[in-house]
């Protein structure tokens, strides 16, 4: 990375919805999340009854590629892309060796991939390919990426001039198991673990190479419990709609969630993936339904949350029992659930949200959110 100590003084532009941030590229939103899987064949079976998504496109030895197969999944505006490699000797199979199942790709949707790439790595973004332009008969795509932390990567996709399924080189999967949708509507944010010291410098790496701004930062203060502590920026590009905190451990008396994740992982990576819903009560209901495992609330926290929310829509006998936690800001307030990590591994896991109003990512709810992760901790002999 070149000159990152030295962030420059942007000017900014106070129509942006949040004036900060420079967005000089400018980003329209997440485009798709890519995870390099074991069997993406049956990672797509879970994802589908699970999670309620359905078939969208396929590559593979069927359309000529001869290296990995991958499926592309989507509910309402989340692409989900689960890629695996046909042999043991590739890049993308020493990565599932080296980290299981994980995140390698957030890309992100743009008007113009070549300018997104050079006004990036023109400030210090460190390059992992240049523009590629791949066509059929549906129009193009252009595509290029540079890295993040750990071996995560960011793709910029342009695909204004593309009416095909996904994009080149993929055919529509035509599948007859489609279950019903669960409700999940958007990827809110996506959030990132890295080691002990790296938090600042890859704050500084979004704003100075993303034109990101720092939207809310959280300190050893905010985020601990009896035993562990961890640290938080959180970073947002101009409209809002591209969020990415990025997490490092604090010091405490156990191995915090963080450390454990680096530990299994490897090395720094996307922790968990927060996506949106209009209906939580519903999504999780569904969700349980069909074999998801979310973390255990004490019930003790519901006891606190009349005096500290205030009033709210739901029923809090029915988010007691769902698991669903309850927190409040100026803006208004959310709901969220953790589900618990959704490979072997404790590494990836998902979080469900619904926003009302509330622009905040739960700050009450997080002492006892980490005490559910360290109980969990503590039952694999990892705390």
């Amino acid at each position: 990375m070149q000159n990152l100590s030295d962030v420059k003084n942007y000017k900014y532009d106070g129509s942006k919805v949040f004036p900060e941030a420079q967005d000089f590229l400018p980003i329209l939103g997440t485009d798709y999340v890519e995870l390099y899987v074991g069997n993406a064949k049956q990672s797509a079976h879970f994802y589908k009854t699970a999670f309620g998504f359905k078939s969208l496109a396929y590559c593979g030895l069927e359309t000529g590629n001869k290296e990995y197969c991958s499926y592309v999944l989507v509910q309402d505006k989340i692409r989900l892309v689960l890629t695996t490699p046909y042999s043991g000797n590739s890049e993308i199979a020493e990565h599932i060796k080296k980290h299981g199942d994980g995140v390698k790709v957030i890309a992100l949707s743009v008007d113009d991939a070549d300018h997104s790439y050079k006004e990036s790595v023109n400030r210090g973004a460190l390059s992992y390919f240049e523009t590629i332009t791949e066509k059929d008969s549906f129009g193009e795509v252009k595509r290029s990426a540079i890295r993040t932390y750990g071996d995560t990567i960011h793709v910029f996709v342009e695909r204004k001039n593309y009416k095909g399924v996904f994009m080149p080189g993929f055919i529509e999967w035509n599948s007859e198991y489609n279950p019903e949708s669960t409700g999940l509507m958007y990827i809110d944010h996506m959030v990132g673990n890295v080691e002990l010291g790296q938090m600042n410098y890859w704050a500084k790496y979004y704003s100075q190479c993303l034109g990101f701004a720092n939207l809310i930062s959280f300190d050893d203060k905010d985020i601990s419990t009896q035993y562990t502590a961890l640290m938080s920026k959180v970073m947002t590009n101009g409209n809002g709609r591209i969020k990415f905190p990025i997490n490092e451990p604090a010091a405490g008396l156990k191995k915090s969630q963080i450390e454990e994740y680096l530990e299994f992982y490897k090395g720094a990576g996307c922790q968990h993936i927060a996506v949106a819903t209009n209906d939580i009560v519903f999504t999780i209901s569904e969700m349980r339904k069909r074999g998801v495992e979310f973390l255990h609330v004490p019930g003790t926290y519901y006891d606190s949350v009349p005096d500290r929310v205030g009033d709210i829509s739901e029923d809090l006998a029915i988010l007691k029992s769902l698991g669903i936690m309850v927190d409040r800001d100026d803006e208004g307030y959310l709901l969220q659930i953790f589900t618990k990590p959704v490979e072997d591994r404790p590494t990836l896991f998902f979080e469900i949200i619904q926003r009302k109003g509330a622009k905040s990512f739960g700050k009450g709810n997080f002492k006892a959110l980490f005490e559910s992760i360290e109980a969990e901790q503590a039952r694999r002999g990892t705390l």
